[in-house]
């Protein structure tokens, strides 16, 4: 299973559901150590900031943090749940859990993944940054783009709420 949390979240989810691994997507200046029962060869760290354009001074997602991901995920053994948190769960980590539900289906329709994550997260507004970049490096010709793009900017949360993102 594929949980999706803020960072607040993270302790709490990895008790709750016993997941091994964890993807952090969140800026380089916050320490996020690994947590209680994840091994640290099991904690992807990739550092940027929450951004879709580059701004001065800031770090945007780039190619190489969405390779290093989607080997990551490509990796994962799936024997227990993985975690993908950012700071809010609402942006970096939503985008992250909609790359990996795609990366891990390769034949799954985008929309209908889309639509799932809208009804698993009212609030998931992902980044389309990463979402674009994954389209690419997946060979999916603009439909994941377009598939975040119809279900639009979620509701206004200050935090997400933690959720699953059917992978299968």
């Amino acid at each position: 299973m594929l949980h999706v949390c803020s960072l607040s979240k993270l302790p709490d989810t990895v008790t709750a559901t016993g997941a091994k691994t964890v993807v952090t997507l969140i800026n380089a200046e916050m320490d996020v150590p690994t947590p209680f029962g994840i091994l640290p060869e099991r904690h992807l760290f990739l550092a940027f900031n929450d951004i879709v354009d580059p701004v001065a001074g800031l770090t945007p997602a780039s190619e190489q943090h969405i390779e290093q991901f989607l080997a990551f995920i490509q990796n994962w053994d799936r024997q227990a749940p993985l975690i993908i948190h950012c700071w809010a769960g609402i942006s970096r980590s939503t985008a992250g859990a909609y790359v990996a539900a795609c990366a891990l289906n390769p034949e799954a329709d985008e929309r209908r993944l889309a639509d799932l994550l809208r009804e698993r997260s009212p609030s998931a507004t992902p980044n389309a940054r990463i979402v674009a970049m994954a389209d690419k490096k997946l060979g999916r010709e603009g439909r994941m783009i377009d598939a975040i793009r119809s279900i639009g900017r979620g509701a206004n949360a200050f935090e997400g709420t933690p959720f699953v993102m059917p992978i299968d």
